[in-house]
């Protein structure tokens, strides 16, 4: 859980790629100048992500601006994903940023051709604000929420809780996201989703890293399908504190939308509660005391039930859904690290899956109670 190795790529010929396709973005006589670019090594292990300060001559005045340019990793680099649609997220972000008083990112530009860089990316404008860390986890201490007063983490919790619930506020979502459809079996967007995840499990299994508990997970999703879907909505897909920017702790800019879909409302609520729990669990088995008062799973979903009206169902499912994911990050990550040289081959591919205890207890019934 400590730092890991993303990507190969040299910042500094990417600097300069950068500033050639600015040159080409912005109009004549800007002469834009990329004064800074460095990556972010705090939160996120999918795509990658540049800092940049670029400056430019605008109607004749200086400008300066501090960009974030999420690009697609190199394939060289184990990506956690099979594929990467740049564009699809500039979208997402674009209209939720129009259709809703969320705090997106300002974006700039889109960019699908993957010759001025090696892989397309799009660009949005930075925010200021502090983040939850993923390395060391928050739970872990010696951090701004960690040590913060539990009065503060509360708002934090309920501010996070309510972004989820105008988010699924969108109406008429699959028309206006209808992009978002995944291009998988099934016969109802919850199905389409398990279909995703579990194509996106065979490809990292293909790869030489096959995990007999994720395998086992799926049935148990399979043996436990919800009775009711309930409405769809859009759904984030990534929805944890981790990928939010927060003023104090009240959220200034929702980040990371590459896993965004149309589902159930309990999608997001499911991986909130978990994508805190996987943190918590990971503490505790360092010996640390956590955050166990915090992203609990009643508290959580009765702040979105007073925010929405809506009944949450089968939270056990969806968290445990969520729960099999992470594991397939694992695995994906994992073997980056063996392919960095950080670790070598594991003995039995479980052992890639930090969750692999609480992933046994959810198959035993004994996890969420």
């Amino acid at each position: 859980m400590s730092e890991m190795a993303r990507s190969s790529r040299d910042h500094a010929v990417l600097r300069d790629r950068f500033e050639a396709w600015l040159a080409g973005r912005l109009p004549t006589g800007a002469e834009p100048q990329v004064t800074s670019l460095a990556s972010t090594d705090t939160n996120g292990m999918s795509s990658e992500t540049l800092l940049v300060t670029a400056a430019w001559t605008e109607d004749g005045a200086p400008r300066e601006e501090r960009l974030v340019t999420r690009m697609a990793p190199d394939p060289a680099d184990v990506p956690v994903f099979p594929s990467y649609d740049l564009d699809r997220q500039y979208e997402v972000i674009r209209l939720v940023g129009e259709l809703t008083d969320v705090p997106v990112p300002r974006v700039w530009w889109s960019e699908p051709d993957p010759g001025p860089l090696g892989a397309p990316f799009f660009v949005m404008g930075h925010v200021d604000g502090r983040v939850p860390p993923d390395v060391m986890p928050y739970t872990f201490g010696d951090n701004w929420l960690h040590d913060a007063d539990p009065g503060d983490q509360r708002c934090l919790q309920d501010a996070s809780v309510d972004v989820l619930a105008r988010l699924h506020a969108i109406d008429r979502p699959e028309e206006r996201f209808g992009f978002l459809t995944p291009d998988a079996p099934g016969d109802t967007p919850l199905a389409r989703r398990v279909a995703t995840a579990r194509a996106w499990y065979d490809w990292a299994a293909a790869a030489g890293f096959p995990s007999p508990l994720i395998e086992r997970v799926f049935a148990w999703l399979e043996a436990h399908w919800p009775a009711e879907e309930g409405a769809t909505v859009l759904s984030w897909g990534d929805s944890r504190i981790g990928n939010v920017l927060y003023d104090g702790f009240a959220p200034v800019a929702v980040l990371d939308w590459e896993m965004a879909t149309l589902g159930p409302r309990e999608l997001d609520v499911g991986w909130l509660i978990y994508a805190h729990r996987i943190f918590d669990d990971i503490a505790g088995v360092m010996g640390l005391p956590g955050m166990p008062h915090f992203m609990r799973a009643d508290d959580v979903a009765a702040t979105y039930e007073a925010a929405t009206g809506h009944t949450l169902r089968d939270l056990e499912f969806y968290g445990t859904l969520a729960a099999v994911q992470y594991g397939i990050v694992f695995l994906r990550t994992g073997a980056r690290s063996v392919h960095f040289g950080e670790v070598g081959p594991p003995a039995e591919v479980d052992n890639l899956l930090h969750n692999r205890g609480p992933l046994e207890r959810m198959l035993a019934g004994s996890y969420w109670t």
